[in-house]
Formats: structure tokens, C-alpha cells, sequence
């Protein structure tokens, strides 16, 4: 046989040979978590082949495991959870949803549970507990290392969603005495200490944080200068009960990497890192959007009663607020009987008030979350708004009321059409503003409520300033 013959032989061996399900359906990185890979997994979950399903999931980066639990049906998660029970590590439940999380973590058995809260950061592994029932929450802190409980139980005394939750307590620290080669050596010599860090936090003899070293210049500085001739004083510290989307702004703003957290005493106890606030940046973002729609947490893996409990109650209350509006109408009906034409043209001004108001109120809550909008500024907000909304009430009631005079031949209901959506925007303008600043002052959520009562304001004057004025008018 001829080399070339040879050759050709064996490339078309290589190209017939059969492919193991691993190979053709979970090593290919672009074929990960799409539709095809999904339904093998599910389709060895039905046949209960678990070798097949660990095959198919072992390639898988950690955050793509998490994934998979999402997109198989509720039923199938324990299932897979066994099929690939030795992947199941630290890695795969940090990055769960916290509706499948909470769902697997109750399935297994405490040891377990604590034995991989044992491996997590401390953030993490409160994260992972602080959704259980007590008796599960206390049976998993019993079967863990006493240091280890010790610290989740100090995170969970700290209010929900504070620093003190979101802080983990490993990070490096030295004393202020230590020089550069010190420190390499320290950090050298000392195993126990966080495989990841970015800086060492510098500590005067009463443990509150006097600077910082970032790794960058610990590496480049000569080794017998002392630490506090080269640190950086200047840091931004967090207060242990600071809430955890003012820890975020403050990431945001300074451009932070990581931050101290501190005690009342001023006494350092861990530090945020960016990770942790690139999740907690994303989940603010997402929840403000969803309370201004009433929508609830919005997660589709939230547990249906509880979605529906959270959509039904906003839509109670839109439709005490849909019967107020109503009310109005009911009384001009005579005008309206008078006038048939006032029906066909009157939701378009309680319309578009109420669109005004929605664009209004959404930039007024976000100037709020970020800080933006603040008691120094109110005032020129309110102003800033007020002129928004005379020039787009001003156009729109130009080009609705030329336009309802031109198609119904009617130039008094064009001027009447045309007023109410000036008075109307100026209302939705001034209500997207006020409504939002004022629940703030009250330490109200403005994202939970304020979509209420700017829609409610923007329905009613809508009906009242265009049916007003036609029977003010004569039109009617």
C-alpha cells in the first residue's frame, strides 16, 4: 500500500469514527446549554442513565451547571443533582438561582450542606443559608467547624441585605511596622490566607484600617521600606450596617476593586470585593425595574403563589385606582350623552399624561437609587421637569388639536383637545417628579409605589381637564 493510499485510509477512519455522546454533545464550548444539549441531558434523566448524564455535564464550566438546573423542569432537578452528585461542589451552588438553591440545599442532608458551606467564602455560604428554616438553618451551623460557624452566625446577626451580609471576613491584613519584605515573606509563609486577593489592608495596633497596598506595588517596592511610608491612605471605608446598594455606589463612583468594612469601633472585619457588587449592581437594577411594574421579583423561578400573590395585589390596587378615574367620567355623562364624540377622543389625553408620567417617574427613581437626585437639587429637578413638560405638553396639544380639527371639522374641540393635553402633561410631569421625592422622604420605596399614584393622577386630571372644559366651553 502506497503512502498516499495509507494516508487516505486513515483519514477516513478518523472522520467515520463514532463520537461518544460526551464528545459530540458537551465538549464543543459552543454547543453548551443550547436547545439539543438540554434535551439529552433531560432525555437521560427519563431513562435514569446517570452515567450518560454525567458524562454530559462533567465538561461544563461551574456557572453552566448552575444553569442547567434552571432550564430542566422542577422535577428533574434532585434527580440531576444525584446523577452528578461529585460535581455538586462550592463553585456550582454560589452560582445557583436563589429559588433552585434554596430547593436543592433542602434536599440534602445537613452534614453535607455544612460541608460545603465549609468550602464557600463567607458571603456566599450566608447567601446559601440565610433562606432556610430555622430548624434546617440551626441543623446544618451544628454539623459545621465551630470557626466557621461562628462566623456565618456573626453575618446572619447583621441586618439582610447590609454590608455586613454581603462582606466576606477573608482578606490580608499587617500592621502599619512592616516593611515590604515582611509582608512577602508573611504572605509566603502563611498558607491559611485567601488564595485571592487584590490589596492588603494596613492596620494600626487597635485594628482599624490606616491604608492600603495594592499586590502591583507590594511587588515593586524594595524590600526594606516600611509599609507606612508606601501605603495609600486614602480608601473608602464601609460601615458594617450600610445598605448593600449604597456599598454598590460607592464601588461605582470610586472605581473600587475591594473596601474595608468596619465595625461601630472603626475596628476592621472583612471587606467587599467587586464580584460580590457586580450581583448586587445587576439584582438593583432588575428589582427597581420590576417594582415599577408591580411585577414582583420577577424570577421564573419564583414559586407561582408567590408571584401571583405579588401581581395580584398592584393589580387590586390599579383597579381601585381604574374605579376612581372612572368615577370621574360617570360625571360628565351627561356631557358625554350630549356629546358622543367626547368618548372617542378622551382616552388619548389620559393616555399620554400617563406615558409623560412614566418617563418622568422612571428618571426620577433612577437619579434617586444613584444618588443623583439629592435634597441639594430638588428643587432645580422639579423646575427641570416643569419646562419638560410645558414643551412637550405644548407640542403635543399643537399637533392633537390641529389634527382633531382638521378630521372632525370642529377647531373648538381641537382648542379643548389641545388644552387638556397641556394641563395633563404639566400634571404628569410635576406628579413623575414629586411623587417619587416624596415617598423617598417618608424612607418609602419610590419604585414599589410610585407608579400608582402618578397613573392615578395623570387618569383622573386627563378625564376632568378635557370633559371640564368642553362643558366649560359650551361644547358640551
Amino acid at each position: 500500500m502506497s503512502d498516499t493510499d495509507l494516508e487516505t485510509d486513515l483519514t477516513e477512519d478518523v472522520a467515520t469514527a463514532p463520537e461518544t455522546a460526551a464528545e459530540s454533545e458537551s465538549l464543543d464550548k459552543d454547543n453548551r446549554l443550547k436547545p439539543e444539549f438540554v434535551r439529552a441531558v433531560k432525555e437521560a434523566l427519563a431513562e435514569d442513565d446517570f452515567g450518560r448524564v454525567y458524562d454530559l455535564v462533567e465538561p461544563l464550566h461551574p456557572a453552566d451547571i448552575a444553569d442547567l438546573f434552571e432550564l430542566v423542569d422542577e422535577g428533574e432537578r434532585a434527580p440531576l443533582g444525584r446523577a452528578i452528585s461529585d460535581l455538586m461542589g462550592a463553585e456550582v451552588i454560589a452560582e445557583l438561582n436563589d429559588w433552585v438553591r434554596e430547593t436543592i440545599v433542602e434536599a440534602l442532608p445537613a452534614d453535607v450542606v455544612a460541608e460545603i458551606a465549609g468550602e464557600l467564602d463567607t458571603d456566599d455560604a450566608v447567601a446559601m443559608l440565610e433562606d432556610l428554616d430555622e430548624e434546617d438553618q440551626q441543623a446544618v451551623l451544628a454539623e459545621m467547624e465551630p470557626e466557621d460557624r461562628a462566623a456565618i452566625e456573626s453575618a446572619l446577626a447583621y441586618p439582610e441585605e447590609s454590608a455586613g451580609r454581603l462582606m466576606s471576613r477573608d482578606f490580608v491584613a499587617v500592621h502599619e511596622t512592616m516593611t515590604v519584605g515582611g509582608l512577602i515573606d508573611f504572605l509566603r509563609d502563611h498558607r491559611e490566607l485567601p488564595t485571592e486577593f487584590w490589596e492588603v489592608f494596613i492596620v494600626d495596633p487597635m485594628h482599624r484600617p490606616v491604608g492600603t497596598c495594592s499586590l502591583s506595588w507590594i511587588l515593586r517596592t524594595p524590600r526594606n521600606i516600611p509599609l507606612y511610608d508606601v501605603m495609600a491612605r486614602d480608601q473608602t471605608l464601609i460601615p458594617v450596617g450600610m445598605d448593600q446598594e449604597e456599598v454598590a455606589l460607592r464601588f461605582q463612583k470610586y472605581a473600587l476593586i475591594s473596601a474595608a468594612v468596619v465595625d461601630e469601633a472603626g475596628r476592621l472585619i472583612g471587606q467587599v470585593t467587586v464580584d460580590d457588587i457586580v450581583h448586587i449592581i445587576q439584582e438593583e437594577a432588575g428589582e427597581d425595574a420590576l417594582l415599577l411594574s408591580g411585577a414582583g421579583d420577577g424570577d421564573i423561578n419564583e414559586p407561582i403563589l408567590l408571584t401571583v400573590r405579588a401581581r395580584l395585589t398592584w393589580l387590586v390596587v390599579n383597579l381601585a385606582t381604574a374605579m376612581l378615574a372612572s368615577s370621574v367620567v360617570g360625571g360628565f355623562q351627561g356631557a358625554i350623552a350630549h356629546f358622543a364624540l367626547l368618548a372617542v377622543l378622551m382616552p388619548i389625553v389620559s393616555g399620554m399624561g400617563g406615558n409623560a408620567g412614566t418617563q418622568t417617574l422612571a428618571v426620577a427613581v433612577r437619579a434617586i437609587a444613584t444618588n443623583q437626585l439629592t435634597d441639594s437639587n430638588t428643587v432645580r429637578m422639579i423646575l427641570r421637569e416643569f419646562r419638560i413638560a410645558i414643551a412637550n405638553g405644548t407640542t403635543l396639544g399643537l399637533l392633537i388639536g390641529t389634527g382633531t380639527w382638521l378630521i372632525f371639522g370642529n377647531p373648538l374641540l381641537g382648542a379643548v383637545i389641545g388644552s387638556a393635553m397641556v394641563i395633563n402633561n404639566l400634571v404628569a410631569g410635576l406628579a413623575g417628579i414629586l411623587v417619587p421625592v416624596l415617598l423617598d422622604r417618608f424612607r418609602v420605596d419610590p419604585a414599589v409605589s410610585s407608579a400608582v399614584f402618578v397613573t392615578t393622577a395623570t387618569d383622573c386630571m386627563g378625564f376632568f381637564s378635557f370633559l371640564g372644559l368642553a362643558v366649560l366651553t359650551g361644547l358640551a
